[in-house]
């Protein structure tokens, strides 16, 4: 389990230690705190397109987008299946919040390497869409 893992994580972003694990008994608050981040705006259209970019440039096919619940899911399968499911919701009057839960078969991925690397990869995709670059 730990090997596919840390495949997982790479394959995510490339940049993960292999000490990567799924941490068991983590607080729920600490767990929502590492998949979610937030975005000085408040265009949820371009903010889903580029979870949708970036969800493809990392190798994940699109099951399901819904703009109107502000949900993307997403599977990566290779020998083993990953789950994303992205949300995005309005934070306060200037902000959206972009949660991501992934799931590696059927349990769920806690670790934190693996929300870093997706955050890392749309970071640059929100930079992108928020400054017009193509």
């Amino acid at each position: 389990m730990r090997n596919a893992v840390t495949l997982m994580l790479l394959l995510l972003g490339g940049c993960a230690s292999n000490n990567a694990v799924i941490t068991e008994g983590g607080s729920q608050v600490k767990i929502r705190h590492i998949q979610t981040r937030e975005y000085d705006t408040l265009d949820k259209r371009d903010t889903l397109r580029s979870i949708l970019a970036t969800l493809q440039d990392l190798g994940f096919v699109i099951d399901k987008a819904d703009y109107n619940l502000a949900t993307i899911t997403a599977t990566k399968l290779q020998d083993y299946q990953i789950r994303m499911t992205v949300t995005v919701r309005e934070r306060d009057s200037k902000r959206l919040a972009v949660r991501a839960n992934a799931r590696f078969n059927e349990d769920p991925i806690e670790d934190p390497l693996a929300y870093q690397d997706f955050f890392a990869a749309l970071d640059k995709a929100m930079f992108l869409t928020l400054h017009k670059v193509d």
